[in-house]
Formats: structure tokens, C-alpha cells, sequence
């Protein structure tokens, strides 16, 4: 891994948002530009063009230097976890949390992040396309199998859903049916995301997601009866055990079940209801997703692949659908499936931490 070091500031311990073998893996005071595993890959697949296609080795060399250079540029804004002074205020990691969570605004909140955390998400959207460009050079000019392109493929979609934990923690942390020392976390979480680039827990979180989402794309449940969507439950509690307890504990309430309803079918929730009253009227049990549109009388992006940025583009629209739905006090989800899922997680355990504390103060 590649750190990008800083000296002008009183650095901040951050042991507390770390495990000690995360810390081997972090950088303390900047971004980090590509991680061992990603720098493992980058390696391969140079060593594969140099046997395959050397004459394109310079070309995905060009693009990496740029990253490098880009994570040096942002590297020289002060750190987020350090104490700073920013004009006639001071600012720290404490009270940057406290007015993260104090900001209940709506609206697009850009002009009231540091400057850090904006440049950083362009640094890790420039990521994202570099890796998918390698996948496709791995693919079509390497002799390496479908297995090795594969993981140029996975480590894409992984660095895309940390791009959406952004905007899930953003939401979470506006969400007051969630605990204050919970936001605080989740502010926490949030910070060390802008200054890193890097998220342990939705890397944690994404296999579960990705195996989700290509099981909603291999089903394809049928809309009115929701036929296959107990096949896509049963098929993804299988995937992990922290997905399986979420749907058990948390499908049954209402605005969670609409989420994962949006989630399965790829519309609103307010076109759910209208095609269910529509399919009502016509005596028509079921129908399938390409047929939506037609029946809708509007066009519907219904249609499932394995792009990484139909995952987010579709993301984005149930994240904005939801987020007017709170603003406006309207009927329906207020929350993501992924929000519901990963406040469900972050509950989950703090609820253990504070069992575990308890259980410590009664040994002897």
C-alpha cells in the first residue's frame, strides 16, 4: 500500500475506530491510494500484459500515476482526524462529528462538506473506472482465465458500495429513530471514510449485497403474485447469517418490506401501488418486469445486469425517491433497503458491545 504522509498538523489517535490488525492496514494521517489487495492486482495484470500486449501496459501505467498524483494533491488539505485551525475557528474530529449530526438540513448538503471529502469521492470514482478498465484490458488482451478477471471485477463493484456508504451514512445520521450515541458512530464511521477512501464495514457488507442483487437479477420475480420473491429471500439468507437475521426481524414492518418491494422490481413505490391497482381493474394476476412499462404507460428502467452502475444508478433513484418521501411526509419508505440493512447491522452490534461490556463488570 502507497501512504501519502503529513507533517503540519497535530495528528489525532484514532485507535478507537480501528481494530489493531485494521490499524496494519490503514494509513494514520492520509488517503489511501490503492490497498494490498488492489496493488496485487494492478500487478498481475501488468506482469499478464507483459507477456500478452506490452503496448498496453503504458496506457493503464499513465492512468495509475494520475490516481497517485491526484491522492498527493488531496493528501496536502488538512486531515479530517486532526486538530486544525480554520480561520478564526479550531476544528477537531469532535466537533466536525457534532456538526455533522447538529446539520439536520435537506436539500444537496456539497457546500457544507470539507473539501477533503469532495475531492476524495472524485479520487474514488476515478478508482472505480480504472478498475473496470483493467478488468475489460485483463479480459480481452490477457490470457488470464475468467476466474483471475473476475476479482479485477469484484474489487470494482466493492469500491462502488463505498461510494454508496456515503450516502447511507449521511442518511442514517439524519435518521432520529436511531440512537444519538449511534449517530455519533456513524458520524465516526463517516469521517474516517472521507479521509481514507476506505470503509471496513461496508467491505464487510458488500459480498452480502452483490450476492442479493444477483440473485434478484438470476430470479426475476414476477410483479402481482411476487412470485419468486420467497426464492430470492430463501436464496439470499443463505449468503450470511447477518442478511438472514434482518430479513427475519425486520421484513415484517411495513416501510422495510416496500424497500426490499422497490429494491426487487426496480420502481417506485408509488408506481407499485399504481400498477397493483391498474393490474386490479384488468383482472390480470401477474406480470413480468419487461412488461411493466407497457402497463404503466411510461418508460421504466426494469431491466437487471451485472454493470456496477446500474446498481448505483438505480440505488440513487430509490435513495432520492426516499429521502422526498421524509421531506414531504409521504406514505412509503423513507429509507434504502441497503440503509434499513446496514442501521439494522450497526443496532445489531452496538446491542452486542453492550452486552458483552455488561457481562465484563460481573466476572470477578
Amino acid at each position: 500500500m502507497e501512504r501519502i504522509e503529513l507533517q503540519e498538523f497535530e495528528q489525532v489517535s484514532i485507535d478507537e475506530f480501528f481494530d489493531k490488525e485494521d490499524l496494519i492496514s490503514s494509513i494514520p494521517d492520509g488517503i489511501i491510494i490503492f490497498t494490498p489487495h488492489q496493488q496485487d492486482l494492478i500487478t498481475n495484470l501488468i506482469a499478464a500484459l507483459g507477456k500478452d500486449n506490452p503496448d498496453k501496459i503504458e496506457r493503464i501505467q499513465s492512468r495509475l500515476d494520475d490516481i497517485e498524483n491526484l491522492a498527493k494533491s488531496i493528501a496536502r488539505f488538512p486531515s479530517l482526524l486532526e486538530k486544525t485551525n480554520l480561520t478564526s475557528s479550531q476544528r477537531t474530529p469532535e466537533t466536525l462529528i457534532e456538526s455533522i449530526i447538529s446539520y439536520q438540513e435537506d436539500g444537496d448538503t456539497t457546500l457544507h462538506m470539507p473539501s477533503k471529502a469532495i475531492l476524495g469521492k472524485g479520487f474514488l470514482i476515478t478508482k472505480i473506472h480504472t478498475f473496470y478498465s483493467m478488468e475489460k484490458l485483463a479480459r480481452n488482451y490477457t490470457s488470464m482465465n475468467e476466474k483471475q478477471v473476475k476479482e479485477y471485477a469484484d474489487e470494482t463493484i466493492s469500491m462502488m458500495f463505498t461510494l454508496m456508504a456515503e450516502d447511507v451514512y449521511l442518511n442514517l445520521i439524519k435518521d432520529k429513530t436511531i440512537s444519538l450515541e449511534l449517530r455519533r458512530q456513524i458520524a465516526n464511521l463517516l469521517i474516517i471514510l472521507w479521509e481514507h477512501r476506505s470503509d471496513q464495514t461496508i467491505s464487510d457488507i458488500a459480498p452480502v449485497l452483490q450476492t442479493v442483487w444477483n440473485a434478484r437479477r438470476r430470479l426475476a420475480p414476477a410483479f402481482g403474485t411476487m412470485m419468486g420473491t420467497s426464492e430470492l429471500i430463501m436464496v439470499s439468507m443463505q449468503a450470511d447469517e447477518n442478511w438472514a437475521s434482518f430479513i427475519k426481524n425486520r421484513l415484517s414492518t411495513p416501510e422495510v418490506s416496500q424497500a426490499m418491494e422497490e429494491f426487487l422490481f426496480g420502481i417506485s413505490h408509488e408506481q407499485v401501488l399504481k400498477l397493483k391497482d391498474i393490474l386490479r381493474n384488468q383482472g390480470v394476476k401477474s406480470i413480468g418486469r419487461d412488461e411493466v412499462g407497457a402497463y404503466l404507460g411510461e418508460r421504466v428502467k426494469t431491466d437487471v445486469s451485472l454493470d456496477y452502475r446500474d446498481f448505483y444508478l438505480l440505488y440513487t433513484v430509490r435513495r432520492d425517491n426516499a429521502r422526498a418521501r421524509r421531506r414531504l411526509q409521504l406514505e412509503g419508505p423513507k429509507a434504502t433497503l441497503e440503509d434499513y440493512f446496514i442501521k439494522f447491522i450497526m443496532e445489531s452490534n452496538m446491542e452486542k458491545q453492550k452486552k458483552d461490556v455488561l457481562a465484563k463488570s460481573f466476572q470477578f
